[in-house]
């Protein structure tokens, strides 16, 4: 059977991870164009991790700059099963306040300039996305969390939102009558790349801040979010190596198929498929085209 492999991809405020072992720096070319930065590849006790800062070492990407498929094919020739991503949000709700993290189980896409998917004319896909994120996976994430005694709140929607500006009033109390509960700028279409890469993906969302509707704090203060960020990056660290320490090192089946998601997704017949399409898709679906 195969061996897990632990994907990171860190947000705002988390650019390595320095506790890796025997870590290296290291360059991954993909045919989606340049990924955020090279990934940095090493072990926690006997557990490979493979983690790339989604915004590149110096947060030189701003949220719409991103190459996200790039990136999720990285992780993909990588060999990651399970993908974490640690993502700095505002809250949009009182109980979630600056330094908790929220372990996200839905998302809302608004974002409008992003390339959403691998597949397209040529060979064309559909892959379920009623249930985004790796119930087990946040399982394992839930009980690192506990044992680094963090603040977390399990379950939640996560409003994508196109940036890279913040949200006016008016959209942050729309989005809070939707029932969302964190607003961020990265997870979309990050989260739909990685279910039609057959990546098991969970959401570390770490707030930094109250969006722009709560009264007592009316506008984003971005000082305040850089000190929340340097707090919430130690703690992602501490539960990132928990969790590395602690995953089960032999791939466990998704219970919502995230492992399995284009199994019936390929809807182009065979003989009408572009093989230029086919070339670039080759970590992404050689599962499926292979057979």
């Amino acid at each position: 059977m195969s061996e897990a492999v632990l994907g990171i991809i860190g947000g705002s405020g988390l650019y390595d991870l320095p506790d890796l072992e025997n870590a290296r720096w290291e360059s991954v070319e993909t045919p989606w164009g340049e990924p955020s930065d090279q990934v940095r590849i090493g072990t926690v006790d006997g557990l490979r991790v493979v983690f790339l800062p989604r915004h590149g070492r110096g947060h030189r990407f701003a949220p719409s700059d991103i190459n996200y498929r790039a990136n999720i094919d990285v992780m993909k020739r990588c060999g990651v099963t399970s993908l974490v991503s640690v993502s700095a949000v505002g809250s949009l709700k009182e109980e979630m306040a600056p330094g908790h993290f929220v372990l996200v189980d839905q998302f809302i896409d608004r974002t409008i300039a992003r390339e959403k998917s691998f597949f397209g004319k040529g060979c064309v896909a559909h892959v379920s996305m009623a249930d985004p994120v790796s119930p087990r996976l946040v399982d394992h994430i839930a009980e690192a969390a506990i044992a680094e005694g963090l603040t977390y709140h399990r379950g939640g929607t996560y409003l994508a939102m196109e940036g890279p500006q913040f949200s006016s009033l008016a959209e942050s109390k729309l989005y809070r009558q939707w029932g969302c509960d964190v607003i961020g700028m990265t997870n979309m279409p990050e989260a739909k790349l990685a279910r039609e890469a057959e990546i098991c993906y969970a959401t570390v969302a770490m707030v930094t801040d109250y969006d722009s509707w709560h009264p007592d704090h009316g506008s984003v203060d971005i000082q305040s979010i850089i000190k929340v960020l340097h707090a919430n990056a130690d703690n992602a660290r501490r539960l990132v190596a928990r969790l590395a320490r602690e995953l089960p090192r032999t791939p466990q089946p998704c219970p919502v198929g995230s492992d399995t998601a284009l199994e019936y997704a390929l809807m182009t017949a065979p003989e009408a498929r572009d093989p230029e399409l086919l070339a670039k898709l080759d970590a992404v679906a050689g599962r499926v085209l292979s057979r």
